[in-house]
């Protein structure tokens, strides 16, 4: 009888520890999306910019377009006043390549950009998905690849395009050939006084997190190392491009003062870390995320704007929005986006 009596005690006991911990974890957790909510109240003063991206579609480079076509791309480019557009040239295929079949349309379409919509920058947008832990497709670490990549490069620079937008993924914190790759792109763009850009995950949410992960998680897989740069990182890459774009978007935080907190604090974060070295674009979501009551263009240009006005001052170089993508983006979100963040037509801002 006594152990019995001992056991329902113990029993009790632990059913009140349990309790306690789902009270305090539930207040917590209460205390997060209050504290969210108040903040989120207030009207943010910061001013959006004249500084912004767009990143296009691939048939822009690989199907024909009529006059009027062009013609109204360009008016779109610049009633958003966008001052570059990533139009998608790829992918790259395992070698570094790609076939001039998929951009035949290439050279029109940025002869038609720099008639109809002079000043904005046409960049040929190129990635692939980097191979780590042996999956993937391309394999960054093989220096012939790389030639290959910069042979492609050229080639479309050679079209006429501005720049060259890099969107390889996963790239890692420690992926010393991506740098090299980057070192090597810098010497041809600025050899032609052309621009380098490159997409990035947002930065981590904790650097001091890297060696665990590291220790922990494979590269591969559904669980796995997530592929964040650090801060040292993002200052490396900074130091090799003329812009960094990075998708902040994906937030998958369940209400609009979460995920304009996640967009303020990584513009905040981001534009303090290398805002005065590169030009910064933010990636804001046109298209319907997992989470799209939360995550919208809406709450993106908020948060972004509150981050910009958290600055203790402005960056020195250009900053501003990248808005994903050019064939998800409604009318009605044009017409959104240029009432809650271009700056009125008189103002010149993060220009």
């Amino acid at each position: 009888m006594r152990r019995s009596a001992g056991i329902r005690r113990g029993i009790r006991r632990g059913a009140r520890w349990a309790g306690w911990t789902a009270a305090y974890a539930l207040g917590l957790v209460a205390m997060t999306f209050a504290g969210a909510w108040t903040w989120w109240q207030p009207e943010p003063g910061a001013r959006g910019t004249e500084a912004n991206a767009l990143w296009a579609r691939h048939q822009w480079v690989g199907e024909p377009h009529t006059d009027a076509e062009y013609r109204g791309l360009a008016a779109l480019l610049q009633e958003n006043r966008i001052t570059d557009v990533f139009f998608h040239a790829g992918p790259f295929d395992a070698d570094g390549t790609v076939p001039a079949a998929k951009y035949r349309y290439a050279g029109a379409l940025a002869k038609a950009v720099h008639r109809y919509a002079p000043g904005v920058r046409v960049q040929a947008y190129l990635g692939q998905i980097r191979k780590v832990e042996g999956k993937g497709v391309i394999d960054l670490d093989d220096p012939a690849v790389r030639d290959r990549v910069l042979r492609t490069d050229a080639a479309l620079l050679d079209l006429g395009f501005d720049g060259v937008h890099y969107d390889f993924e996963p790239i890692y914190p420690d992926d010393g050939a991506f740098l090299a790759l980057l070192d090597a792109t810098r010497a041809l763009t600025r050899s032609r006084g052309r621009v380098l850009s490159v997409a990035l995950e947002q930065p981590t949410l904790a650097d001091a997190a890297q060696p665990v992960y590291k220790a922990l998680l494979p590269r591969t897989g559904p669980w796995h190392y997530p592929p964040r740069p650090t801060d040292a990182f993002l200052r490396k890459v900074a130091a090799r491009v003329d812009q960094v774009a990075v998708m902040a978007y994906d937030v998958s935080l369940p209400t609009q003062s979460l995920a304009g907190w996640h967009f303020a604090r990584h513009t905040r974060r981001t534009l303090e870390l290398i805002g005065d070295q590169v030009t910064v674009f933010m990636g804001v979501p046109t298209y319907r995320p997992a989470m799209d009551w939360a995550e919208n263009l809406t709450v993106a240009l908020r948060g972004v704007r509150r981050g910009i006005g958290e600055l203790k001052r402005p960056p020195k170089r250009p900053y501003g929005v990248g808005v994903y993508a050019d064939w998800t983006t409604t009318p009605a979100e044009w017409a959104r986006y240029r009432a809650t963040w271009l700056p009125p037509a008189t103002e010149k801002v993060g220009r």
